[in-house]
């Protein structure tokens, strides 16, 4: 096939031949991506907002949620988010999704985190990066749109309810326990989650393992995201004290 991009000049490295005796050019034209199945990207948005002044992760936040129209999870809340299209880059079909489904843009996100375990979502192999934004009570106007049956904001509560070491593979772990709550006052929803966090003690970089243990309402595993935003954000506040 042709090149996936108009102007490739910069990937010839030294302009030497591969084990097939082909240039980058030949290399281009016999070079079949079907040959293998790709993933399917989304990016999903965790809007936080808090009034007046933000002073603590555990009940100064509120985040904005959609229920979802179709399958799978259809009637359940998720983050506003979707699919990546073949010429978006990433961060620009996170701000598309955010727009398409809530009405807001123009607001500063953050990359957090890729999830992309196996078992995911039953419609496809999805790799799903995370992204995070804060902003203050000035931005309130939200419209459900495209795959978004309604579009709402929940006040958070969150908590740490356990901690403590467990083994696994002769390794000790400490694990993490957090319920979060999320209501919105004038439908009278609550949704609620318990997530366990895995992570290593010993080391430079910590490996974390997000788990959602329990579930009441919040769709596919958008739990583990947004305690992994909220200590994001906590680890922030700390550090800027």
């Amino acid at each position: 096939m042709a090149s996936f991009l108009a102007d490739y000049s910069k990937f010839y490295g030294d302009n030497s031949l591969n084990e097939d005796g082909l240039n980058l050019d030949d290399f281009l034209l016999k070079y079949d991506p079907s040959e293998y199945r790709n993933p399917s990207v989304t990016a999903d948005v965790m809007v936080f907002r808090y009034y007046k002044e933000l002073q603590s992760v555990e009940d100064d936040l509120s985040i904005l949620m959609i229920k979802r129209k179709n399958h799978p999870c259809i009637g359940e809340w998720a983050l506003p988010g979707g699919f990546c299209e073949i010429g978006e880059d990433l961060d620009a079909a996170a701000r598309r999704e955010l727009w398409e489904e809530t009405g807001l843009k123009d607001i500063p996100i953050k990359q957090l985190r890729t999830w992309g375990e196996v078992w995911r979502d039953p419609r496809d192999r999805i790799i799903t990066t995370a992204y995070a934004a804060v902003v203050d009570e000035s931005v309130h106007e939200i419209k459900a749109g495209d795959d978004a049956a309604e579009a709402l904001w929940f006040d958070i509560e969150f908590s740490k309810t356990a901690s403590a070491i467990e083994y696994f593979d002769n390794k000790e772990l400490l694990k993490s326990t957090y319920i979060i709550k999320l209501y919105n006052k004038e439908k009278d929803i609550r949704l609620e989650a318990k997530v366990a966090l895995f992570e290593n003690l010993y080391g430079i970089f910590k490996q974390t393992v997000y788990k959602v243990e329990e579930n009441k309402g919040i769709a596919f595993d958008h739990p583990r995201f947004i305690v992994d935003g909220l200590l994001a954000i906590k680890d922030i506040l700390r550090h800027s004290r």
